[in-house]
């Protein structure tokens, strides 16, 4: 028995290994970035990879405080997320210059928050003795945390694009509209505009201020409901998952994986 524990005891060693060098190598990474970034006077992307340095330590404050244990592979995807969304998508631009990496990033967070809210659910659900709530409620909790977390960061980004105009909800060309605004009789009949070619934008004064080419420019509610939609793929797909790991943890180990527990 002894020999099996110390064989888990390096097992687990060996796999936080590959976290810590994961953390690290970002880390480093981050830093050069920060120094290119004041070499080249860009101050806002340095303060983002300030905020970034914070993320990245953050995994391992909060297991110190609470006395929680991340699993490695949560760990390494927590790390090269941060990475992802701050450094490769804000500024280096991934975001425009990659096809849906917004899109990506968004699907693997609805997968990690439904991971964290399942680990919550269940550690409350071990040190329960009165109540044992059912996989299935397990998974649907597990679920709508996921998506409250996906909702409650889109109206941040809402919040930012209204209070410091960032275009946090990134827009895109339509070359169609429909709307009830359209119709001249007030009707509530809503009427479409096809193949739109480019828009011109004037002020008040009758001044062009902009000749947009490719269509119309929509602002950000594709993107929104882009992001809840695949945030809500990336929910269901750990939430099963999730069910399955929760009826039979001997079976479904899979989910485990991603299971943050609490330390002895």
């Amino acid at each position: 028995m002894s020999k099996i524990v110390e064989e888990l005891k390096k097992e687990y060693k060996e796999t936080k290994k590959s976290s810590i060098l994961v953390y690290f190598t970002l880390r480093f990474l981050v830093i050069l970035c920060l120094i290119r970034q004041i070499i080249l006077g860009h101050f806002d992307s340095a303060l983002l990879c300030v905020l970034s340095l914070f993320l990245l330590i953050l995994p391992i404050i909060i297991q110190r405080r609470l006395k929680i244990t991340l699993p490695n592979t949560l760990e390494v995807i927590i790390y090269i997320f941060i990475f992802s969304a701050e450094i490769l998508g804000e500024i280096y631009n991934f975001y425009g210059n990659i096809p849906n990496w917004d899109l990506i990033l968004h699907t693997l967070n609805g997968f990690l928050c439904a991971a964290v809210g399942l680990s919550l659910i269940d550690l409350l659900n071990k040190k329960s003795k009165s109540i044992k709530l059912s996989p299935a409620y397990v998974a649907l909790a597990s679920f709508c945390f996921s998506m409250t977390i996906g909702v409650c960061w889109e109206f941040i980004e809402y919040a930012f694009d209204k209070t410091t105009l960032v275009d946090m909800q990134k827009d895109e060309f339509i070359t169609s509209i429909t709307s009830v605004e359209f119709d001249p009789n007030k009707s509530n009949k809503a009427l479409k505009i096809k193949d739109i070619d480019h828009t011109i934008l004037y002020d008040a004064k009758g001044n062009v201020l902009m000749v947009i080419e490719g269509g119309y420019l929509d602002i950000g509610l594709n993107d929104t409901i882009e992001d809840l939609l695949v945030n809500f793929i990336g929910a269901s797909v750990y939430s099963i998952l999730g069910y399955f790991y929760i009826k039979n943890r001997d079976k479904y180990t899979l989910a485990s994986k991603f299971l943050i527990t609490k330390e002895k």
